[in-house]
């Protein structure tokens, strides 16, 4: 097979520019792997990030969960046939389509107990989170850790994680996901449609996955000597804020798949969308009041 359905824009644009095509199928380089896509998760903001526009035209989606279809040489550690997940470069293109070659050090063994949908929301997500907790703020048993949007792709995560680290966990929201977010392991959840997060706290850790203004005002809840991790974006000048970019990590992607299996890690979705609605997907980014979790492209619907 030399092409391949996929979605991909000719220019830096929002969803407008997204297109479903025909494609090249890559060809796996040294140390690569070639994945026969089942599920894509979608970030929103990977139509904002410049990595992204690094190539013309560009395939998006960087989270991927499906099965190998070919190996290059150097690749050891899977054969065609293995199921697999992980999290793609960022620069590369993405896993949108049919197809996508990926370093063999990117990848995983998928979590065996979900479905390629769900698969596909944990990578990025889960990876955040996991180092956000542990590489960044190195949470320990007993703190008190407060979860900014525990409602979202990463916050779910995040609270969940926290949680099984044995922290108190408090999370913010704004939707009506209490209950789901309560079920994640929050001991408390705040409605700031309601409720202001400035009347509790302090906190030894604040993980803010929200970004604007929400950075600078919990600064007045952070214990002294606390971490503050921000996700969005680098903190403002005079906000002592700890941001970095998640990277693919194999062992980690392992820890998670193995969390998963064991039932104690859960990983929500949105909405399902098939490859061929891939604009409407993005577009669906836009709506008020969206469920928790990731918003998924099944390529190969129900597996």
């Amino acid at each position: 097979m030399s092409e391949m359905t996929a979605l991909r824009a000719h220019r830096r644009g929002g969803p407008e520019v997204l297109v479903v095509e025909q494609a090249p199928v890559p060809v796996p380089a040294v140390g690569e792997v070639l994945v026969a896509v089942h599920a894509a998760a979608i970030t929103f903001d990977e139509l904002t990030w410049d990595e992204t526009w690094a190539r013309n035209p560009a395939i998006l989606s960087h989270e991927i969960s499906g099965v190998v279809s070919e190996i290059a040489s150097g690749v050891t550690e899977f054969k065609p046939g293995d199921a697999v997940y992980g999290l793609v470069d960022f620069d590369r293109d993405g896993g949108a389509a049919e197809f996508v070659a990926v370093p063999a050090a990117q990848l995983a063994a998928k979590p065996s107990t979900v479905s390629h949908a769900e698969a596909a929301a944990l990578p990025l997500a889960g990876l955040t989170a996991l180092q956000a907790l542990v590489d960044q703020a190195a949470v320990r048993p007993g703190e008190s850790v407060l979860v900014h949007g525990g409602a979202g792709g990463v916050g779910a995560l995040t609270v969940q994680l926290a949680a099984i680290f044995g922290a108190n966990v408090t999370a913010t929201i704004r939707s009506d996901a209490t209950e789901l977010v309560r079920g994640f392991g929050a001991q408390r959840v705040i409605d700031v449609r309601a409720e202001s997060f400035e009347d509790s706290g302090p906190y030894d850790v604040i993980v803010d996955s929200v970004g604007g203004e929400i950075l600078p005002r919990s600064c007045a809840v952070l214990r002294p000597g606390g971490r503050l991790i921000t996700l969005s974006a680098p903190p403002p000048e005079g906000v002592t804020a700890t941001f970095f970019v998640v990277t693919p990590n194999r062992d980690q992607l392992a820890e998670l798949a193995g969390l998963v299996d064991s039932g104690r890690l859960r990983v929500p979705i949105a909405e399902t969308f098939p490859l061929a609605e891939g604009r409407q997907a993005f577009e669906s980014g836009q709506r008020r009041n969206r469920r928790a979790g990731k918003t998924v492209l099944e390529v190969k619907p129900g597996s």
